[in-house]
């Protein structure tokens, strides 16, 4: 069974950093660009980030540039979201996905990625 699996997140409060993981189960992930969406209450998804399968290139929201960094460790079939600086209004469900392609495109949208993680909710309050 093909699945990704998440951890981390949780409460921070603003300005603090927080890291989630996306590891691949019963698939290797080294094919695939991965990303990584949010959803808030009552907005649409948002595509935060993307990095290439080999890791190589990386490509992120206007919003989050400069902030989080997308990365992966091939060898442990995972990828890596740090967050830092985080504000109240980065608070959202977090999910990471597998691309269908191994480079990201210029937009990260919903559209070019087919197994998802579960979800994992980041809550950044004071």
């Amino acid at each position: 069974q093909y699945q990704l699996v998440q951890s981390g997140g949780g409460l921070v409060q603003p300005g603090g950093p927080l890291r989630l993981s996306c590891a691949g189960s019963g698939f290797r992930l080294h094919y695939y660009a991965m990303g990584w969406f949010r959803q808030a209450p009552g907005k649409e998804r948002e595509g935060v980030a993307c990095i290439s399968s080999g890791g190589r290139n990386t490509n992120y929201a206007d919003s989050v540039k400069g902030r989080f960094r997308v990365s992966r460790d091939n060898a442990k079939n995972t990828v890596y979201l740090q967050m830092n600086s985080l504000k109240p209004e980065d608070t959202a469900v977090y999910s990471c996905a597998a691309s269908s392609l191994s480079q990201c495109a210029r937009s990260i949208v919903p559209s070019t990625f087919g197994s998802w993680g579960q979800g994992t909710q980041v809550t950044v309050s004071s």
